[in-house]
């Protein structure tokens, strides 16, 4: 194997080379042309066509979030004049609300006077009428008493000592006896 290994190097130049290609001096030049060459085109490949792409992409999503930032303080501001309108609408509906139950609480106050008034209407007129006819009953329960009281005493006078009943006499003595009793 080791003659196979020499055969070819003596086809290729007769001489084994050390180390690495690249730091061979003799093919520096070459080397260096073709990296020159090589990094030009690829400096055209990204001046001409990756670069102006690249930018374009940049510029277009500046432009984007210029758009955006300018949308969302639209937003921002109708937002806030939402929250403006929605806030006065609130106070209007509240006071609104407070008015309304104020007026009905005048109209229930007011209510509930005129029932107190009538109900105190119907006590007196019920407590005058009541005290009508206790009055009635107690001028005839007295009338009714004096005539039991005289027909009583009537009886008695006659028992103890009959036909010196003087109705009078009679009459008098019952008026004073009721009167003593507070029933006149």
């Amino acid at each position: 194997m080791a003659s196979s290994a020499t055969d070819s190097d003596a086809a290729y130049g007769g001489e084994q080379a050390v180390g690495m290609p690249q730091l061979d001096f003799d093919t520096w030049a070459s080397q260096i042309f073709w990296a020159a060459l090589a990094l030009i085109l690829l400096y055209q490949i990204l001046a001409k066509k990756i670069m102006p792409r690249i930018a374009g992409a940049l510029e277009d999503r500046h432009h984007a979030i210029a758009d955006d930032l300018d949308s969302a303080a639209a937003l921002k501001v109708r937002a806030e004049e939402a929250q403006g309108s929605y806030q006065k609408a609130l106070a209007d509906a509240k006071a609104r609300a407070n008015e309304i139950a104020e007026k009905n609480r005048a109209d229930l106050n007011a209510q509930i006077e005129e029932a107190n008034a009538k109900a105190e209407a119907e006590i007196s007129a019920r407590t005058a009428e009541g005290e009508e006819r206790i009055n009635a009953i107690r001028a005839e329960a007295t009338a009714n008493a004096r005539e039991v009281a005289g027909e009583t005493a009537r009886a008695i006078v006659d028992k103890l000592a009959p036909g010196s009943a003087d109705p009078s006499a009679i009459s008098a003595a019952v008026e004073r006896a009721l009167a003593a009793r507070g029933m006149v």
